[in-house]
C-alpha cells in the first residue's frame, strides 16, 4: 500500500513537472510571436522591440517607433483612422529607449509624440481625444454614440517619468526631464524640469536644472 502511494505520488509529480515545462515553453513562444508580429508591423525597429503578450494594437501603420522599445503585458495602442463616419489623419511617434509598464492604454486620432528615454509606469492612460463635447446635443446621446473630438496633440518630451495610474489628456505638453506623480490627471501643460502631482496636476517643485 505504501509502495503504491509513493509510486502514484512520484508519477503525479513527474507529470506535473512536464506540464509546467510545456506551459513555460508555450508561454515563451507566445510572447516571442506577439513581439515579433508587433516588430514586423513597425518596420525598422524589428531587432530592438519587445512587447510582452497579451497586447492589443490597431493602426500601427500610423506609428513611427524608435529603437530600444520595451513594454510589459496588456499594452493597448489604438490609432484610429476611422470611427463610424469620421475620418482622421493620426500621427503617433515614440522615440528611442522608451519603457512602458503593465496595463497601459494609448489612444490617438490626432497626434501623440513621445520623446526619447521616457519611462511610463503601470496603469497609465494617454489620449488626444474624447467622446463628444460638453454641450446639450452631445449630452443627450450615450457616450459611445458621440463623435470623437480632439482639442490638440499630446507631446511628452525627452527623459520624462510618468508615475503609476496617471491620465494624460489632449492639448498637453509635458516638458523634458519632468516627473508626473502617481495618480495625477494632466489636463494642462507642464514645464520642463518640474515635479507635478494632483488632480488636476500642478507643479510642486522645480528641479533647478536651468540654474
Amino acid at each position: 500500500m505504501v509502495k503504491r502511494f509513493f509510486l502514484l505520488f512520484f508519477k503525479l509529480l513527474f507529470e506535473n513537472k512536464i506540464a509546467c515545462f510545456f506551459f513555460k515553453v508555450v508561454s515563451g513562444f507566445k510572447n516571442k510571436i506577439t513581439s515579433h508580429c508587433f516588430s514586423l508591423k513597425v518596420g525598422e525597429s524589428a531587432s530592438s522591440v519587445y512587447v510582452k503578450s497579451p497586447c492589443y494594437t490597431a493602426g500601427l501603420e500610423f506609428l513611427k517607433l524608435g529603437v530600444g522599445f520595451y513594454s510589459e503585458s496588456n499594452l493597448r495602442i489604438e490609432i484610429l483612422r476611422e470611427y463610424r463616419n469620421q475620418v482622421f489623419t493620426p500621427v503617433m511617434q515614440i522615440g528611442d529607449n522608451v519603457s512602458i509598464n503593465f496595463n497601459c492604454h494609448i489612444g490617438c486620432v490626432n497626434k501623440i509624440l513621445i520623446g526619447n528615454n521616457v519611462l511610463i509606469a503601470s496603469n497609465v492612460f494617454i489620449t488626444d481625444h474624447s467622446h463628444g463635447s460638453i454641450n446639450e446635443a452631445d449630452l443627450e446621446k450615450p457616450p459611445k454614440d458621440r463623435a470623437l473630438v480632439s482639442k490638440g496633440a499630446v507631446i511628452i518630451e525627452d527623459n520624462v517619468w510618468i508615475g503609476d495610474g496617471v491620465s494624460i489628456f489632449a492639448n498637453v505638453t509635458i516638458g523634458k526631464n519632468s516627473i508626473i506623480g502617481a495618480n495625477s490627471v494632466v489636463t494642462k501643460s507642464i514645464p520642463e524640469n518640474c515635479v507635478a502631482v494632483g488632480t488636476p496636476a500642478q507643479v510642486i517643485k522645480n528641479l533647478g536644472l536651468n540654474e
